[in-house]
C-alpha cells in the first residue's frame, strides 16, 4: 500500500490517489442536519438580525437545503430584517446632512432597536422549537 509521509495511508484517503480522476470531486451534497442542529441554526439566523440582515441570508443561503426549520426560519429572519436594514443605512447616511441629520440618526437607531427586540423574541421562541411569525413582514422572498 502506498503511503504519504510517516502514517498516512494513501488508501484511506481518495483524494490524495494519483490514478484518480482531477475532475472527480465527490460528493458535493452535504448531510442533512439532526433536529437539534436545525434549531440551532434558525435560532441563530433570528438573533444574527441584532447585527442586519448579513447573518440571516447567510444562514439561508448555507443551510436552506439541508433544514427544512431551518429553511423556514431564517426565510422568516431574512424578510423581516433586509428592508429595515436598508432604511436604516440610508438614514445613517443621511445623518451627515446639516442642521437635520441628528433627525435622520434617531431614526436609523429606532430601527435598529425595533429589529434587535423583535429578533430576541423570535429567537427565544425558534429555540423552544416553535416557528415565528414577524407581525410586520414584508414577504420580499417567497
Amino acid at each position: 500500500m502506498e503511503t504519504r509521509g510517516k502514517d498516512f495511508p494513501v488508501a484511506d484517503y481518495p483524494q490524495y490517489r494519483r490514478d484518480r480522476d482531477p475532475s472527480d470531486r465527490g460528493d458535493t451534497g452535504q448531510a442533512p442536519l439532526t433536529a437539534s442542529e436545525d434549531r440551532q441554526w434558525a435560532t441563530l439566523a433570528h438573533f444574527g438580525g441584532i447585527l442586519g440582515f448579513v447573518p440571516s441570508l447567510l444562514i439561508y443561503l448555507v443551510f436552506k437545503d439541508r433544514g427544512p426549520f431551518t429553511a423556514q426560519e431564517s426565510k422568516e429572519a431574512l424578510n423581516f430584517t433586509l428592508p429595515p436594514t436598508v432604511g436604516a443605512i440610508l438614514l445613517n447616511f443621511l445623518g451627515f446632512v446639516p442642521f437635520v441629520g441628528s433627525v435622520f440618526s434617531v431614526l436609523a437607531t429606532l430601527i435598529w432597536l425595533a429589529i434587535t427586540v423583535y429578533s430576541v423574541i423570535a429567537g427565544i421562541q425558534v429555540n423552544r422549537g416553535q416557528p415565528y411569525r414577524y407581525p410586520y413582514n414584508l414577504r420580499l422572498i417567497a
